[in-house]
């Protein structure tokens, strides 16, 4: 199969590769470029592992063809954080334990980012509707929407220190 060279820009990097047209944008973020944290779990866009943030709006890339994509800004569960500086969505689901298996987590913290950079105090029923198009094997939730419920504290804080400094 021939290839076409497509430009992405993922995490603030800009990445130009050579990839077959029909390239889902999953498998050009795990393979092509090594960004493992989206997860393949379903294929057919049913439980939201695979969630990455397309100019700030949740999408799956299990169903996305990857060259669809070149003039929008990519962000996978890799770009929302650093080993030293986790975003406090990554922080909170390690805190309060809203990380079971860890499967299913990269897909929950796109989809909390995407929902706080919306409304960043949500009502619980708003976090379980953004949190919907993911589905976790491993748990009865609650320990998901109190992660959710630390990350929303934890960055109005973060906002707060920042406007007194």
């Amino acid at each position: 199969m021939s290839k076409q060279l497509i430009k992405l820009r993922v995490n603030g990097e800009q990445y130009e590769l050579a990839v077959p047209p029909n390239k889902l944008l999953l498998d050009v973020l795990r393979e092509d470029l090594g960004l493992t944290g989206t997860k393949r779990g379903c294929d057919d866009s049913s439980c939201g592992a695979c969630s990455v943030l397309v100019d700030g709006v949740p999408m799956l890339a299990c169903v996305a063809l990857a060259a669809s994509y070149q003039d929008c800004e990519l962000t996978t569960v890799e770009g929302l954080g650093t080993l030293d500086a986790l975003h406090p969505v990554q922080s909170s689901w390690g805190d309060a334990g809203g990380a079971q298996c860890g499967f299913c987590t990269s897909g929950f913290l796109i989809s909390t980012k995407a929902l706080l950079d919306r409304n960043p105090h949500p009502s619980l029923d708003e976090i379980r509707e953004a949190l919907s198009a993911n589905l976790c094997r491993c748990t009865g939730y609650m320990q998901i929407y109190e992660s959710v419920k630390l990350a929303i504290e934890r960055a109005a804080a973060a906002k707060a220190a920042g406007a007194g400094s």
